[in-house]
């Protein structure tokens, strides 16, 4: 689903996409996101949410842009399937508490994974989580 386009793209508040500008951060920090593509694919779960319960990564007060305070990042392991293949990815968790613009919904996964050839708009993927990190629940 489309999402707030700030993350693959430049915007008011940032001269590249988010994504872009904080890989180097993250790289600092022994996460190298560097052939994933730069941008976010945002995966609707509705009716359920999720919870990050134990992520394999989370990166406490990075400041990587001026425009705001520092943010808390969590990611965690996962696979896209789109049209029979299966992509590598993360799930991509800006805590809410840290985030001042740019609200997420709790039934929307954010994932940065390799590039999805042809993948757009309303298709359908499968998400394959580690389930002792994500806790899916109903409502």
């Amino acid at each position: 689903m489309r999402g707030h386009r700030v993350a693959s793209q430049p915007s008011d508040h940032y001269p590249r996409g988010t994504i872009e500008m904080q890989v180097p951060f993250f790289k600092a920090l022994q996460l190298d996101l560097s052939s994933f593509y730069w941008g976010t694919l945002n995966v609707s779960i509705n009716p359920y949410t999720y919870r990050i319960r134990a992520p394999e990564h989370t990166f406490r007060k990075v400041q990587w842009a001026t425009a705001h305070p520092p943010e808390d990042f969590s990611f965690s392991r996962c696979r896209i399937t789109y049209q029979g293949i299966r992509y590598e990815g993360w799930i991509y968790y800006p805590h809410p508490e840290t985030k001042e613009r740019h609200y997420q919904d709790r039934s929307v996964i954010e994932v940065i994974a390799k590039r999805i050839p042809d993948i757009k708009y309303g298709d359908e993927v499968e998400i394959d989580v580690q389930v002792e990190e994500i806790l899916a629940r109903s409502g």
